[in-house]
């Protein structure tokens, strides 16, 4: 073989090397992992990375707030059990993203936020550029993890090394940051695509020691009054046949936490949700199910808690272990190993529940369900929160694919308890941090990811902080139906301000129209006044299959401060102690 001529070596230069860039690269990272969906809010220096997306074939959903938008890509990623991406701008909306993405990794949700950046070398001599900040530095407290891509050739392991954090372990949200520069840069796009690669198995299993199942199965087996209490990490782990074949099979009773309510049907003989305050107050023996004692468990603490409890948990973060308590039995592993493992090692018959603990928490069951009834069953004028909640519960049950996105104070609180699941993962709210503003956000994702309708039940106050995302909703014509528990007032509408005719801190607009928003965006606005119109409403929405919205009027003085946490607010002096001063 001869060596190639001078002539042919020139001709050779000649011939154009095709070229890729930091964009299709980052696209190409993405559909190569099997990412389908961005949700963002597009601007410098981003526009085009959300335009090329769109043209692969990745769906892209634009929000009109970056936190609504990284609030969407949360859940989808709860929804879906992979990371779900957001896509923001520098500086400013890098910082709303943010919220949403620290909000991810304290409720355990795989996200990945992706935003573009200023110049390095401008950023880091302080040289004022636009939109200029250290955006790694600034997320690395609030996220499980913080990478920049610093050079067109890594920004296929930037992706890779994201999309494995936020789900591998225990999930959490990670910042992805790609600053302007890289993603404009250009390089062969045969050498570009060799940078690319396909994560194998991200998230492994983490199975148990088998001793430590040994020791759980046996303090379950000797236990007189055992509890499951299951959380929302139990309802991400989409093992519920194995989780309801450990619980029937055991006889033991269970509380769901509200995210995890559906995973068994609440209507199930052994749910003991609506007699918690005595399960909890007795059991002797208690098995956390991606559950952590955290607030939302009173810390595991008497008075709530049995003081004498023993806690055997189920998570796959060995950190999490004794955070609160002791864990006398700790199975570190994930929920549906563990699960497979008990099953393996329990002998037949040898965790039974006693006839008598499960006949005591039916028997108070029993009494709080009439309470509940008689309440249910009133119809004041004008509407209560409980009157108008249980219209939206009798039409959501003749449409059990229905998604109930819930936030507020005492709109969560009563719907929680008033609205029955029989489905998993159908149950969206406030979760760990009690955000708000999750509202909206949750219920775009829920809609773009399942196509199923969706009811987002909104206090009017909380509403407030997403309300503009209806407009998104009816861009892209989503089936989804928002609620709006309207009293005029955060947590209530009756405050007064005792110092001038300026309203008081927790008053809102008595005459509110929310109704009349959606309109002007093109959906179906409603106003009720009673239960009848807000069956009415919600059955002809729902039945249209389009973007609406219900204003429920609901009497002023209903509702009461903080709702059902009132309890967490600092006590001084009271206001009724205060005297105004003069102007």
């Amino acid at each position: 073989m001869t060596d190639p001529s001078p002539m042919e070596t020139a001709a050779a230069a000649d011939v154009p090397t095709e070229l890729t860039d930091g964009y299709h690269l980052v696209v190409d990272a993405l559909k190569m992992n099997d990412v389908d969906t961005i949700y963002g809010v597009v601007g410098i220096p981003i526009t085009d990375l959300a335009r090329l997306a769109q043209a692969q074939g990745i769906r892209y959903v634009g929000f009109r707030h970056e936190s609504n938008a990284g609030h969407a890509a949360a859940i989808a990623g709860y929804l879906n059990k992979k990371p779900g991406v957001a896509l923001t701008v520098s500086a400013p909306g890098f910082l709303n993203g943010l919220v949403a993405l620290a909000n991810a990794t304290t409720n355990c949700f795989p996200m990945v936020q992706i935003s573009g950046s200023s110049e390095r070398h401008l950023v880091d001599l302080k040289q004022g550029d636009y939109e200029e900040m250290d955006q790694l530095t600034a997320a690395q407290p609030f996220v499980k993890a913080a990478y920049r891509v610093s050079r067109v050739e890594d920004i296929g392991r930037g992706i890779a090394r994201a999309l494995r954090t936020a789900i591998s372990g225990r999930p959490g949200g990670v910042y992805l940051d790609i600053p302007a520069a890289v993603l404009g840069a250009i390089m062969d796009k045969e050498a570009g695509a060799r940078t690319l690669s396909r994560l194998v198995d991200p998230a492994p299993r983490q199975l148990p020691a088998p001793e430590a199942v040994d020791r759980a199965i046996e303090l379950l087996a000797g236990a007189e009054r055992p509890l499951v209490v299951l959380g929302k990490g139990a309802a991400y782990a989409q093992a519920d046949a194995k989780i309801r074949a450990f619980i029937e099979s055991t006889g033991i009773p269970y509380v769901p936490m509200s995210m995890a309510k559906g995973l068994l049907p609440d209507d199930h003989p052994q749910s003991a949700a609506t007699a918690r305050s005595l399960a909890l107050k007795k059991a002797d023996v208690v098995m956390l199910v991606g559950a952590r004692l955290n607030w939302l468990l009173g810390h595991g603490e008497a008075p709530q808690w049995n003081p004498d409890a023993k806690f055997v948990q189920v998570d796959i973060e060995p950190k999490e272990m004794d955070s609160n308590q002791p864990i006398a039995a700790p199975l570190v592993g994930d929920i549906e190993s563990v699960l497979d493992v008990l099953a393996e090692r329990t002998k037949p018959g040898q965790i039974a529940t006693p006839a008598a603990w499960r006949d005591e928490l039916k028997a108070r069951s029993a009494q709080n369900v009439a309470k509940m009834a008689k309440r249910l069953e009133a119809d004041p004028h004008p509407m209560q929160f409980m009157g108008a909640l249980k219209a939206v519960r009798d039409v959501v049950h003749e449409h059990p694919e229905t998604y109930i996105v819930n936030e507020g104070a005492n709109a969560l609180d009563i719907a929680r308890n008033v609205i029955d699941m029989h489905v998993p993962r159908h149950r969206l709210d406030s979760g760990t941090w009690g955000v708000m503003g999750i509202g909206m956000g949750y219920a775009i994702a829920a809609a773009v990811e399942s196509g199923a309708p969706v009811v987002a039940i909104e206090g009017d106050s909380a509403f407030g902080f997403s309300g503009i995302e209806i407009e998104t909703i009816c861009r892209y014509k989503l089936p989804v139906v928002t609620v709006i528990m309207n009293n005029g007032g955060v947590y209530r509408g009756d405050d007064v301000n005792p110092y001038d005719d300026a309203p008081s801190p927790t008053t809102l607009m008595s005459a509110a129209r929310h109704d009349l928003l959606i309109e002007a965006f093109g959906g179906k606005g409603y106003r009720a006044t009673t239960p009848a119109e807000v069956t009415a409403a919600l059955t002809e929405a729902l039945a249209s299959g389009g973007p609406a919205l219900i204003d429920c009027v609901i009497d002023p003085s209903a509702g009461t401060e903080s709702g059902h946490i009132s309890h967490l607010n600092p006590k001084g002096i009271t206001v009724g102690n205060i005297t105004p001063a003069k102007k």
